[in-house]
């Protein structure tokens, strides 16, 4: 039951982000065309792809995308264990619940990555096979600024860039778990904070001492 608790988050994340994409998909025209404004001009729905990794950037290589799709199978099945052992060790609920989330969005874009490019048919037409070459839906814009960078800003320098990168429910909920770790680190790693095994020790041993 402990485990379903913190996976079954985890299952959460995955099920919206997946009914979200999917409802973009189906119901929305792809760039400004099908642009819906949420909050005036600074919030929209803006359904778009992306080909690689977080900020449009992509690994240049042919197999660019195939490596970056590994990665993100192999990462699942670090993060997924590491939850298990959280668990496992009763390690404080809120932390879990963090990495939980963050394992959600990890899964929640690696569908898009291993079937998209199948079932929704938006591999790159230069692409091997549409397997593992999906394209990540995004569709939340925030709309703070955009314009020219100039050409000494490393990276994004010489390109029409907006402020903030569109995303989806996968990504605010990594977005999400790793803030709420760095905000919250002491608590969850504090030295005086004790796990719930810690703590059933210390009863164990008061009580034996009392009976003494």
């Amino acid at each position: 039951m402990k485990y379903l608790k913190y996976f079954g988050i985890t299952l959460l994340v995955i099920l919206i982000d997946q009914v979200v994409k999917l409802a973009v998909d189906s119901n929305m025209a792809m760039g400004t065309a099908g642009q819906i404004k949420i909050f005036g001009d600074w919030f929209k729905l803006h359904y778009t792809t992306n080909p690689g990794m977080a900020f449009g950037m992509q690994l240049g290589s042919e197999y660019g995308k195939l490596i970056l799709t590994t990665f993100r199978l192999v990462a699942m099945v670090g993060i997924g264990y590491y939850l298990y052992y959280l668990i496992t060790k009763k390690v404080h609920p809120g932390y879990i619940v963090c990495i939980a989330m963050i394992l959600g969005g990890a899964i929640g874009n690696l569908v898009d990555s291993v079937f998209y490019g199948v079932f929704l048919g938006n591999a790159p037409f230069d692409a091997s096979t549409p397997w593992f070459h999906g394209q990540v839906v995004d569709m939340f814009y925030i709309d703070i600024w955009e314009g020219f960078i100039p050409d000494w800003v490393p990276l994004w320098g010489g390109s029409y860039t907006a402020l903030w990168p569109i995303f989806n429910i996968a990504d605010a909920s990594i977005f999400m778990g790793v803030v709420f770790i760095l905000l919250f680190q002491k608590k969850f790693f504090g030295e005086d904070t004790k796990t719930h095994q810690e703590e059933e020790e210390d009863e164990i041993q008061r009580q034996f001492i009392e009976e003494k």
